[in-house]
């Protein structure tokens, strides 16, 4: 396998932070969270695809968080063994 380059390691990391980040807001400020997606959902001006199905969803709280906190766990799982491997195989190839 050829070595990753240093810039990729790097973007590979930063999309990594993007999603922890959005994990953090998901599990430790949830209200905040959901009401940031509601209203960028709820805004006529912003022409989301599949807007109608993802506010429909939306409708029961506690159900969309259930469901968002245990894509989110399986989603840290395999970002981070990504991670992992991406580091491991940059280290290794040095």
């Amino acid at each position: 396998m050829n070595q990753p380059s240093l810039f990729f390691v790097i973007v590979f990391l930063l999309f990594s932070a993007l999603f922890f980040f959005n994990s953090y807001k998901l599990w430790f400020k949830t209200g905040t969270y959901y009401e940031e997606i509601h209203q960028s959902l709820s805004n006529p001006s912003l022409p989301y695809p599949f807007k109608d199905f993802f506010l429909k969803r939306m409708q029961d709280r506690k159900r969309w968080e259930v469901q968002q906190k245990v894509f989110s766990a399986i989603g840290i799982l395999a970002v981070v063994t990504a991670d992992v491997l991406v580091i491991t195989n940059w280290i290794s190839s040095k």
